[in-house]
């Protein structure tokens, strides 16, 4: 009996990264091709069918694909739509895993990007055994996926868990590209960290690494750098970020007390620099039935491949015969 695959597609509004994974989460083979510069979303279905299509041949994996899984931004796993992608080239609403699943005869399901990566995790990384967790992306935003007894919450209506605009500065916040101020992606993503950054150096005196860069070109690996280096003001600025995320957690275990946050992304990598402080302040603001009882455990998945494995994992759960016939909010969702 022949092994069965299915095809992980991450799209970006700059790049879609596509690959085949194998039941174990490896990755045989992938590619990708550049979003941006498809006006008509036609074009671009047909350069993804091309391409996917000539790596499935040399990967000899013809027939034996059972599902595409599809992470895009404000991508709904109720209607197959992405909804209201306003980094990407086309106009929204977009029925994507319709459209996607009529080009290649395949089941196709879609979420969002923070959700494929929480099902990947739960699949291939160490979320594995876990029934209650939440994932938090520390990327250009914030994302996250919540699970709750084996199951991604989405809600009513397709789109809940997005803690990273969860309210944490109700006076004089910062103002998030959402258009609300105050949002947790604003301080803990990393434009986040840049930012803390331009405004330490504007309020403080002390020398610092951070200094000698012009200050609209900092970024969040600058800073990282700066500190490994023994910069204290570098330092103080994962402090500060990590006594605002640590208290979000704190928050968000209230909800759903969940036995572990998974911490994926560039910023995940900063060590104990983000880390400590992380859990400080979440030991700190934690109701005390929580205290030392969630874990914070880094991804183990690759970062190379963790955005096709995290929407590979979804095309596991493509069964359903056609998108035309899609979860209800009464189905259950994916476990």
């Amino acid at each position: 009996m022949s092994k069965p695959y299915v095809v992980g597609i991450d799209i970006g509004g700059t790049n879609t990264v596509f690959g085949i994974v194998d039941a174990r989460g490896i990755v045989l083979a992938s590619s990708s091709i550049k979003t941006a510069k498809h006006s008509n979303i036609t074009d671009y279905i047909d350069e993804l069918h091309h391409e996917l299509s000539k790596l499935i041949d040399e990967s000899g994996a013809h027939d034996k694909i059972h599902g595409i899984g599809i992470g895009a931004p404000n991508a709904n796993y109720f209607t197959g739509t992405i909804e209201d992608g306003v980094n990407l080239p086309w106009p929204t609403p977009i029925p994507l895993a319709q459209l996607v699943s009529e080009k290649f005869g395949i089941p196709v399901a879609i979420t969002n990007d923070a959700n494929a990566a929480a099902i990947g995790e739960m699949t291939y990384g160490a979320a594995r055994g876990l029934k209650d967790f939440i994932m938090i992306t520390l990327g250009t935003g914030v994302g996250s996926g919540i699970v709750i007894n084996g199951q991604l919450v989405y809600g009513h209506d397709g789109f809940a868990g997005e803690l990273g605009h969860m309210i944490v500065k109700r006076n004089n916040g910062r103002l998030c590209g959402c258009g609300r101020t105050g949002c947790l992606e604003a301080y803990c993503s990393a434009t986040g960290v840049a930012r803390t950054a331009r405004e330490f150096l504007e309020i403080r005196n002390d020398d610092s690494l951070l200094r000698n860069i012009p200050v609209d070109e900092i970024t969040s690996k600058d800073v990282y750098d700066a500190a490994v280096a023994g910069d204290r003001l570098a330092k103080d600025i994962f402090d500060y970020t990590g006594e605002i995320l640590g208290a979000a957690l704190a928050d968000m275990t209230v909800f759903s007390a969940p036995e572990a946050f998974i911490l994926f992304g560039g910023l995940a990598k900063s060590g104990d620099l983000l880390i400590k402080p992380v859990k400080n302040s979440m030991e700190k603001n934690m109701l005390g039935i929580w205290k030392n009882k969630v874990k914070i455990l880094p991804s183990e998945l690759k970062e190379a491949d963790a955005a096709v494995l995290g929407a590979s994992a979804l095309g596991w759960e493509a069964k359903f015969p056609s998108v035309t016939t899609v979860p209800t909010a009464s189905s259950t969702p994916i476990n």
